[in-house]
C-alpha cells in the first residue's frame, strides 16, 4: 500500500480536474494537477491546499483523538495520535511542510502527556530549529519556507476562535435563530482572520516566488476553507475503502465529487474577477 496506489484508486474514481485536486489535497500530488486550475490556485492565493500541511495533520489527530476519547483516557489518545502522525509521516514521504506540523503536533502531544499546556510559539521554534539540524538544505526548500512563515503569522495574528460554534438557545425561537446567525458571522470571521494571518509573511515571497501578488485570495480562502476538512475525511474513505472494494469507494468518490466541484468552481471564478491579482 503506497500513495500511488492510492493516488491510482482515485484517478478510477474521480474524473479530471477533481481527481488530481485530491490527490493534491490529500498527498500533495501535484503532477497529475491540470494546468488551468494550478494557474487559477496561483492567481487566488490557494496554492496551499495542495500542499501537505499542517491541516492534513490537524485532521488526522482530532479523528483519532476524538474517536479514541470515547473509550480511552486524553494521554492514550494523545500517544496514539503522535504514532498515527509518525505513520502518516511515513507514508507520504518527509517533506518539510508536513514534517513541521508532525514536530508541532508531537510536541503538543507530549505536553498532553506531561500535563503541562506547551506554547505554540515555543513549539515552532524547536521544530524549525531541529529540521534546520537535521537537513540545513531544507532552508531553501519553497514549501518549508511557506509552512513555516505561514504557521508563524497564524501563531502571532490567528488569535482563537472563541465565541465560533453554535449551541442552540432554549424555549426561544427567535434567540435561536439570532444566535445561529451570530455563530455563523463568527465562524467566517475566525476564516477570514486565519487566511489573513497565515497570508501576512507569505505574501511578500509568494510574490517574490511567482511574481504575482493576489488580492482575491482572502475572500476565496474564506469561501473555500469550510470545505477542506471535508474533502480530507471523504477522500481518505475514498482512497481506503476503494482499495479493498471499489465500489464502497465510488460511494464516497460521489459526495466528494460534490465539494472538490465547489472548491473548483470558486478558484476559477474568483480568479477571473478583474483585477483580482497582479504580475506576470
Amino acid at each position: 500500500m503506497s500513495v500511488s496506489d492510492f493516488t491510482s484508486i482515485i484517478n478510477q474514481l474521480l474524473p479530471e480536474p477533481h481527481a488530481g485536486l485530491l490527490a493534491g489535497i490529500l498527498f500533495g500530488v501535484k503532477t497529475s494537477l491540470d494546468p488551468s486550475l494550478k494557474d487559477a490556485l496561483i492567481k487566488t492565493g490557494t496554492l496551499h491546499i495542495i500542499a501537505l500541511s499542517g491541516m492534513n495533520i490537524t485532521i488526522l489527530t482530532a479523528i483519532v483523538e476524538t474517536g479514541l476519547l470515547w473509550f480511552f483516557p486524553r494521554k492514550i489518545a494523545a500517544l496514539a495520535a503522535i504514532a498515527v502522525i509518525a505513520g502518516f509521516i511515513w507514508f507520504v514521504g518527509p517533506s518539510a511542510s508536513i514534517v513541521r506540523a508532525g514536530i508541532m503536533a508531537g510536541i503538543a502531544g507530549i505536553g498532553i502527556l506531561l500535563g503541562k499546556p506547551v506554547w505554540a510559539l515555543w513549539s515552532w521554534g524547536v521544530a524549525v530549529i531541529l529540521m534546520l539540524m537535521i537537513q540545513p538544505l531544507w532552508i531553501l526548500d519553497l514549501s518549508f519556507q511557506l509552512s513555516v512563515l505561514a504557521s508563524l503569522g497564524m501563531i502571532l495574528f490567528g488569535g482563537h476562535p472563541h465565541g465560533a460554534f453554535y449551541h442552540p438557545a432554549k424555549n426561544s425561537a427567535k434567540k435561536d435563530i439570532l444566535r445561529f446567525i451570530d455563530s455563523l458571522k463568527n465562524m467566517i470571521l475566525v476564516d477570514l482572520r486565519t487566511t489573513l494571518a497565515a497570508q501576512t509573511l507569505t505574501i511578500p515571497l509568494l510574490f517574490f516566488t511567482f511574481g504575482r501578488l493576489s488580492f482575491i485570495s482572502p475572500l476565496t480562502n474564506v469561501c473555500i476553507v469550510w470545505t477542506l476538512p471535508i474533502v480530507t475525511v471523504l477522500g481518505f474513505l475514498v482512497s481506503i475503502t476503494g482499495y479493498f472494494f471499489l465500489p464502497v469507494g465510488q460511494v464516497f468518490a460521489w459526495f466528494s465529487w460534490v465539494f472538490l466541484e465547489y472548491i473548483i468552481h470558486i478558484i476559477t471564478w474568483t480568479s477571473r474577477i478583474p483585477g483580482a491579482s497582479v504580475g506576470t
